[in-house]
Parts: structure tokens; sequence; C-alpha cells
């Protein structure tokens, strides 16, 4: 299967004829979200891809969107199509992983021998894929699991979201063990913990006396990394000014140490994590959006536990270690509740009851103690608060205007409640 990405109708017309005259099965797409999506579901055997698309004539779009079909179809060979006056954009683009690009108007003779010869070049086999730190079976971590497994092998950037606790540095860690890079350092930076005044110190070290107080040289977080991974926790508390000075990291392969007088490069991959929507962040101007770009190139979005119920079983199992049985009605209960705490709550939960229990085997009732009643009242009002929402959607006929209405709330907060509680519309 060939997949051509432009979005001149056009120009899509004409090459899927040049190609199925051929005897190719042809695939367009005319945006990088439908690309993208195709190359997650099947790996085509070539990809042309345009660099400049309606939205965006500097052909960043393109090569942003080259560079995360890399990562999912590693071994493909891309072509870019560009323009005579956008060869240098094209050459960049080479560098990002493209086997070749043509430019328009294009010899559809020399065109289909060029693609042939793409075509017949030997792939690489896949290697094996440890993801035995990542529990479970739901739809939404098998997903997960399955970017995942074609983004480690990668350098590209990740950026993990997911509520706190859902496990985003179990992520990182994973990434880190099926990576070129797993011989050398991971470093763990929580960045909300890092006070402005000392980001540049900590980040990227000093020179002794530097400051008052810089009594010898100091190596920062991604001078540890050099050669490994840096994970970049709560990458969303970052200052404006610490913004920049990441960006610059990034883009150039080198920071300066505080009181260097030189530059050093660092050949580090960066995966970072937040529990913030850093989209709607960028909207509002809180988070630059060249760094948001830098950052994401893919991104992976962890559940809340609330999202993947049919998981708890085998984080219980995983939890307690053999040490005792949790029985049927206890971990009905525990797959009833809402964990705003996610899988680090339910981990302590199960712990604290293997404690309390009299005997190795804990059912509803001694569960109940293990989670305390603050914990059920909570389960109890979010169970009621469900059903009348589900009674509101009812009333209204499934129309989330009236069945706000009737709730006295807002169409922002129902429809977050309703994804909540996993509400089917």
């Amino acid at each position: 299967m060939i997949l051509i990405v432009d979005d001149n109708q056009a120009v899509l017309a004409s090459l899927r004829l040049t190609f199925e005259r051929e005897g190719f099965e042809v695939v367009t797409a005319s945006e990088p979200t439908e690309a993208l999506a195709i190359v997650r579901a099947r790996e085509p055997e070539l990809i042309m891809l345009d660099m400049n698309f309606s939205r965006a004539t500097t052909g960043e779009e393109g090569l942003h969107l080259l560079r995360q079909v890399k990562i999912f179809c590693p071994h493909t060979p891309v072509v870019l199509m560009t323009a005579w006056g956008n060869i240098s954009l094209a050459v960049e683009g080479m560098k990002a992983g493209a086997a070749d690009f043509i430019t328009k108007p294009w010899n559809n003779y020399a065109l289909m021998e060029r693609m042939k010869e793409l075509i017949a070049l030997p792939r690489k086999a896949p290697q094996g894929f440890d993801r035995s730190l990542i529990i479970g079976k739901s739809p939404a971590i098998l997903s997960m699991l399955e970017t995942l497994e074609r983004v480690a092998a990668t350098d590209a950037t990740v950026l993990i979201t997911g509520e706190n606790g859902t496990g985003k540095e179990l992520v990182a860690e994973t990434l880190h063990l099926n990576s070129s890079r797993k011989g050398g350092p991971l470093v763990k930076v929580n960045l909300g913990g890092v006070p402005n005044s000392l980001f540049e110190s900590e980040m990227f070290g000093h020179k002794k006396g530097a400051f008052t107080g810089a009594i010898a040289d100091r190596q920062g977080r991604f001078a540890l990394a050099d050669g490994g991974t840096i994970l970049l926790d709560e990458i969303g508390d970052l200052d404006p000014v610490s913004q920049v000075k990441m960006l610059r990291v990034l883009q150039e392969k080198t920071f300066e140490p505080l009181g260097a007088s030189k530059p050093v490069k660092v050949d580090v991959r960066v995966i970072s994590a937040t529990n913030k929507d850093l989209a709607r962040m960028v909207s509002l101007g809180e988070f630059r959006e060249d760094l948001f770009y830098r950052l994401n190139l893919i991104t992976l979005h962890l559940p809340a536990l609330r999202e993947r119920a049919e998981d708890i079983p085998l984080l219980v199992d995983k939890f307690a270690g053999g040490r005792a049985e949790f029985t049927a009605d206890a971990i009905k209960l525990m797959q009833s509740l809402s964990w705003p705490g996610n899988i680090r709550e339910l981990k302590n939960t199960v712990e604290r009851a293997i404690i309390m229990a009299p005997v190795p085997r804990i059912d509803e009732t001694i569960l109940r103690q293990a989670i305390g009643p603050a914990m059920t009242a909570r389960a109890h009002s979010e169970e009621a608060e469900r059903e009348e929402i589900i009674n509101a959607l009812k009333s209204s006929g499934g129309k989330i205007a009236r069945a706000a209405a009737l709730l006295n709330m807002s169409r922002p907060t129902l429809y977050r409640k309703i994804e909540k509680y996993g509400i089917k519309l």
C-alpha cells in the first residue's frame, strides 16, 4: 500500500492514477491527522508527503508530520514533494529521515522508477519489547502500549500526560528500557520541586566561583544524562524564563553551565511528563508554543484508573505479591471507586488492607475498614451523582444543554462528569 499525503486534491488524483496503473494499492490523506491515523493502523510500503499544507507555508507542519510518521513507520521510505523554491526545506527533511524528494512538476516515468527502487529496499526486522513495568489489558492501555512500542526505539521527544498517580514515570522507564540508550543513564527531574532561582544550576550545572556559595564545580542534570535519557516531570510548572532556556537545549543540543565560557554539547533523549493541559496553556499564553511542539513530537496519554477498572484485579495481584487473597466482593468494591489518587492510591489501599487484615484473605468488610469512611462516603456520593446524570440525560432525550439545565450545571462541567463516570451517550 502506498500512502500519498497532500492537501491538493488534483495532486492526489494524479498520483493515485499513476500508481494504480502500475498495480499498486493507493490510500490518500489531505491532512496530517488523517495521515497519522492511517500509519497507526497499517504500515505502508511507501509514503509520499507534501511539505506544505493549507494552514502553513513554511514547511514546519510537513517536517513535524515527517518526524511523527518516521516514528510509527521507521523503515518505510518517505518521499517529500516540494517546489523548486523549497529545495533547502527538502534537504532539512532528508536530515529528518526522508529517503528522497521530488520537485513539482515531476516526470511520471522517472518518478515511478525511483519509487519502485525505494519499495524494493530491504526492511529491518523489529526487535523484542519489554512491557513488564506496565500492568493492564484494558483497550486504553493496550493502545498506549502499541504507540509506546513504536516510539521506544527512536530518539523522538515524548510527552506523557495523565493525572497524578497514573504511572507516567513507569512509562518513561519503559521507553528508556526499550531504547538504544538503555545502557546509559535515566535521570529524573521533578521540575515542580526546582525553584526558579536554582533552575540553571540544577539543570546545567555551574563552575566554581560562579556565584556566592559555588565552592566547587557541579554537574547539572543534562550533563549527568549524557548518552541516556532525561525525564522532565511536571514540565507544565516551568516559568517563562526557564522555558526559553529549556527550548535552547532542545534546539541546539548544547547548554552553558553557570560561569562557563564555552557551551557544552550533550546527547540526551528528552521525555517530559505533566498532569496539565499544555495545549490549553499555550492558547492562554502560559506555555511557549515552540517549546510545546519540541516536547510533544509524540504524546502518550495515560488514562485515569477509573477509566480502566478492568485492570484493577491485575494491579491488586501485583501489589499483593502473594501475601493475601482479595475476594471477588472486595475486587468489585475497588472497581466501583473513583480513585482520585489513581494507581498510587490503589497500591496504598492494598498495602493498608494487608497490614490490617487478621487473615490473609481480604473480603469487602476488611477492605472497607482499610478504605476508611471518608472514601466510602465519597464512593456513595459519586454513585448517586452518576445516577442523577443518567436520569437527566434520559429525561432530556440525550440533549446535553437540556440535561445540564436540569442538573443546574454548565455544559462543560456535565461533559467532564460524563467522561469521569464513563457514561455512554
